[in-house]
């Protein structure tokens, strides 16, 4: 496996499998306090993690709400004793419809990003996350929620958030199983819709990327990873770098 990165490197993704700001908050309380987790891993077996605030480089929180976190003040205590939290933070423009019925509708999620700020004490730890660009039919017509990107864009700039990514929808097996009848676009489209966005990006001086998408690269857009451990390393109070090696276990 392999020797473990050195203690106080390690960044820890909190969690991109599971929304635990939003689902799970007293589970996440209860591992910070005691200073460590035991996780499920991919593929098999489970794994202890540390999570002693001297092991820790960033802590990167994931959610589509994090309203909860952030009205919960002994939780906010636990995240203030580690040097760098950062926060991967999802607005599709789809919250409160059949799309994403548990999600806040996007304007009430959008007003959280000043309180994101104040938690991760810097707009350059929160990243935006304009992901899945969605199309599916309504009738005879197409339905999408990239018009949702402006505002979504406008409101990262006004609070000095500057890290956005976006990418298409995998239609892959689970996805096809919801009752939606999804559209697929062509090549072409996507071209057209990505080439909009990162014009309306540097418009708003933001910095687009994506994740994973390849199709996007073609219209200027281009791939990163989705935690940015050279930009966390840059960002830490004590200029501590960040280990930059994959955790196999990581989701």
């Amino acid at each position: 496996m392999g020797s473990s990165p050195t203690p106080g490197t390690r960044i820890i993704s909190a969690s991109r499998r599971t929304d635990l700001p939003r689902g799970y908050l007293s589970w996440l309380a209860r591992a910070l306090r005691a200073g460590e987790a035991t996780v499920a891993l991919p593929y098999g077996g489970r794994r202890r993690v540390s999570l002693v605030p001297s092991s820790v480089h960033t802590l990167v929180l994931w959610s589509k709400d994090f309203s909860l976190l952030l009205a919960d003040r002994g939780v906010r205590k636990l995240l203030a004793r580690y040097d760098q939290v950062a926060a991967q933070f999802t607005v599709t423009g789809l919250g409160g419809g059949p799309l994403e019925p548990g999600v806040p509708p996007p304007e009430e999620a959008l007003d959280q990003l000043p309180l994101l700020v104040e938690l991760c004490r810097n707009p350059q730890r929160v990243t935006v996350r304009f992901d899945p660009i969605v199309h599916w039919w309504v009738g005879d017509r197409i339905a999408s929620n990239v018009a949702w990107a402006e505002p979504v864009f406008r409101a990262c700039a006004r609070h000095g958030i500057r890290d956005v990514r976006t990418s298409f929808a995998t239609l892959y097996g689970k996805v096809l199983r919801r009752p939606v009848q999804w559209y697929d676009p062509s090549a072409s489209q996507r071209e057209r819709i990505a080439a909009d966005l990162r014009d309306l990006a540097r418009l708003h001086r933001l910095d687009l990327a994506a994740c994973s998408d390849r199709s996007l690269e073609e219209a200027g857009i281009p791939r990163k990873g989705c935690i940015d451990g050279e930009a966390l390393s840059s960002l830490h109070p004590r200029g501590t770098p960040a280990s930059l090696r994959r955790d196999r276990g990581q989701r």
